[in-house]
């Protein structure tokens, strides 16, 4: 018996995180299969799913430049800023505001166990994404919001032992929170502005 979380990978929780900063290799193996999960949400999440992967491309390629320069992401910002760039600061920062949609999300889903995904998941989008979309690109996310599939239907995707999915979910997500909040608190500190 096994479960999403189990199945995606690299998990957040095997994440190197260390005075250096986060292991950029490590980083992008994980996020890669977190945006899998979107594939149990239908064509919905398909935006979503593209912007992330977008973004996952412009890091992997920046990294693929020079692994030992960028073996963190610490460093690949650090280095790409340096050369006046930012292609890969802003996938950065953009997939970043994505993770953390998703955590605040499925931790609010999490926690409340009456409550559909749709619900959920706009109440995360609120607190992430929104506040940088431009009036455009609002409507887009709020129709996938409530596109979301019935609660029962994808937690039944997550997998057949829900006590099971329901500690894998709790670790993976502790994870991501890790990885969401080291990144964060790096672009405050760091002052980045794009």
């Amino acid at each position: 018996m096994t479960t999403f979380f189990r199945n995606t990978g690299r998990s957040y929780t095997e994440v190197t995180i260390n005075d250096q900063g986060i292991n950029t290799e490590e980083y992008l193996q994980a996020t890669e299969g977190l945006v899998k999960i979107f594939g149990l949400f239908g064509t919905a999440f398909t935006v979503v799913q593209k912007d992330m992967n977008g973004n996952i491309k412009k890091i992997h390629d920046r990294f693929l430049q020079n692994p030992i320069a960028n073996s963190t992401l610490e460093k690949l910002v650090e280095g790409e800023l340096a050369e006046k760039k930012k292609t890969a600061t802003e996938g950065l920062l953009w997939l970043n505001r994505g993770l953390d949609f998703t955590l605040q999300s499925l931790e609010h889903s999490a926690a409340n166990p009456d409550e559909e995904l749709s619900v959920s998941f706009s109440k995360g989008y609120e607190n992430t994404l929104r506040p940088h979309h431009g009036t455009f690109v609002r409507p887009v996310f709020s129709l996938a919001m409530k596109s979301c599939p019935y609660r029962s239907v994808f937690y039944g995707k997550l997998g057949e032992d829900q006590e099971m999915v329901k500690q894998d979910m709790s670790a993976y997500l502790g994870g991501l929170r890790r990885v969401v909040s080291g990144t964060q608190t790096f672009y405050a500190v760091k002052q980045v502005k794009l």
